[in-house]
């Protein structure tokens, strides 16, 4: 199957013609180079829209790639972790179609083999949030055939001095422009708006397009409020956002006050679900993790994210998934932290984080039916898991929440919930053993084995060292395999398990 991963392109894309014909030009020039990897950095603030012009164009540009596209977010300016080149390379090239058995264990040996299946199609790859070269050049194909466009807010001059990348710098958008990103949301509800208001009410934007289009959606949700009232209301909250804010970038600080001027119009059950996914711990959700984040059930939780999304505070990527901006995260964090009592924010995070846990286990169940770790805690009363009929849909959930439940087992340790990190770990183990997601495995297996010291639970603790020693195993690394193993045996020995598990007695009966 040909890849077509480019998220939705954005309605109301305006102006921009001269980046989007430097993108084009790479096209044709890159066909005078075969052998020279075509890049295209495409930098800027945050919030000037580089991922928007970078899918607008792709989206023009599909015809030129007719081996397809693939995409990712590398999330390079999360407050969470960035996604690793190894974790990128295992997910592009199952999608290319290398099973899961035939992928390399090493970076090193996933990027060859990517290069060499990249080598004779012509594929666009969109790297999107990349923080530093050492996310992106893993990432690049051995020759022109395809072309990468990477957007970050850094220069990432290594990859122009080094690889040859060219470069488009995105500013702010001119007034007109601005002005028409306006009037392009807001004409269907707005008919008397003044220009001058309508230059006013940019200039306090900053002329940055994700501004623009929240403060946007704010004035056509009021069609009946004059603009100048909107207006007004902006400044007020430009002034108070000018005394608590610290001395910084200017606009970094107009997009926040735009930020809280939207959020403060929303109704209260919105407002709190939008401060409370700030404590999700992926930038990427379905609606029922969001539901038990906020305690309420799956269809409340999409009524209220419609409300989002429809203000521009979330964006939809896909049927049932939403997810932050990575600045619109921040300013969720930021508002949780002041909003809600700690208490308040320790029974959100225990919710979802049970939430992954028991979905964890319904999948496991479907997928490693025969490798699984009995999970034998209750679910809580006010936590709802999904469950799985079949194997296909129990895959799917992993393979769209994979990067969340690693987020979660790491969030678990960190909230100090050490039983429900180090049995997620235990309950991923048999899934990782099946689809060989090494970095995954490893990494969740090390915090189980940390957790369960910290839960001074020595079966747990022999758990996660077995899973550590099995993931050592199946990627060869047989030194490390051993040792954790041992570790597990000497446990067991000394609590009389004779059989490894939670129920020695029963587990093969």
């Amino acid at each position: 199957m040909t890849p077509s991963q480019l998220p939705g392109d954005v309605w109301g894309f305006v102006n921009r013609h001269a980046e989007l014909a430097a993108l084009t030009r790479v096209v044709a020039e890159s066909r005078d180079a075969p052998f020279v990897a075509a890049v295209t950095v495409v930098t800027g603030t945050a919030g000037v829209g580089k991922t928007s012009l970078a899918l607008h164009w792709a989206h023009s540009a599909r015809a030129h790639f007719p081996d397809g596209q693939l995409y990712v977010n590398l999330r390079g300016y999360d407050p969470g972790q960035p996604v690793l080149p190894e974790q990128v390379l295992d997910g592009f090239l199952r999608d290319l179609g290398v099973p899961a058995t035939a992928i390399p264990v090493h970076v090193e040996g996933r990027a060859s083999l990517y290069r060499s299946l990249l080598a004779a199609r012509r594929m666009l790859v969109v790297l999107d949030n990349a923080a530093t070269t050492g996310q992106v050049r893993p990432l690049l194909p051995g020759t022109g055939s395809s072309l990468v466009v990477v957007t970050s807010r850094s220069r990432l001059s290594g990859l122009v001095a080094r690889d040859g990348a060219f470069r488009i710098g995105l500013d702010i958008l001119p007034e007109d422009d601005a002005v028409d990103v306006l009037g392009t949301v807001t004409a269907r509800y707005r008919r008397r708006d003044q220009r001058h208001e309508l230059v006013e009410l940019a200039r306090l934007c900053a002329r940055l397009p994700l501004a623009l289009r929240i403060a946007a959606e704010r004035a056509a949700s009021r069609p009946m409020m004059r603009l100048d009232e909107l207006i007004a209301d902006l400044r007020d909250e430009s002034a108070l956002w000018d005394a608590l804010a610290a001395e910084g970038d200017d606009d970094a600080d107009a997009v926040r006050t735009v930020f809280a001027w939207s959020y403060r119009a929303l109704p209260e059950l919105a407002a709190r679900l939008f401060r409370l996914l700030g404590l999700h711990p992926g930038n990427e959700f379905g609606r029922h993790a969001a539901a038990a984040l906020a305690g309420i059930s799956a269809v409340h939780a999409r009524q209220q994210l419609d409300v989002l999304v429809g203000a521009h505070l979330l964006e939809q990527p896909a049927p049932e998934r939403y997810e932050f901006h990575d600045l619109l995260r921040a300013y969720a964090v930021d508002q949780v932290r002041h909003l809600e009592s700690p208490e308040a924010r320790a029974e959100a995070s225990r919710r979802v984080l049970a939430w992954y846990l028991h979905t964890a286990d319904a999948a496991q169940t479907r997928i490693a039916p025969f490798d699984r770790y009995e999970l034998t805690d209750p679910v809580p009363a006010d936590v709802v898991p999904l469950g799985f009929d079949e194997y296909e849909a129990a895959l799917r959930w992993y393979q769209i929440e994979s990067a969340n439940l690693v987020g979660a087992t790491r969030a678990a340790a960190e909230a100090n919930l050490h039983g429900t990190a180090w049995r997620l770990a235990a309950v991923l183990r048999g899934i990782y053993m099946h689809q060989n997601t090494f970095e995954d495995w490893l990494t969740t297996s090390r915090i189980g084995v940390d957790s369960a010291a910290q839960d001074s639970d020595q079966s747990g603790q022999a758990e996660a060292l077995e899973s550590l020693g099995r993931a050592y195993f199946q990627s060869r690394r047989l030194d490390e395999a051993e040792a954790n193993h041992r570790a597990a045996l000497a446990i067991r020995q000394r609590l009389g398990n004779r059989f490894g598990g939670p129920f020695p007695s029963t587990r093969w009966a």
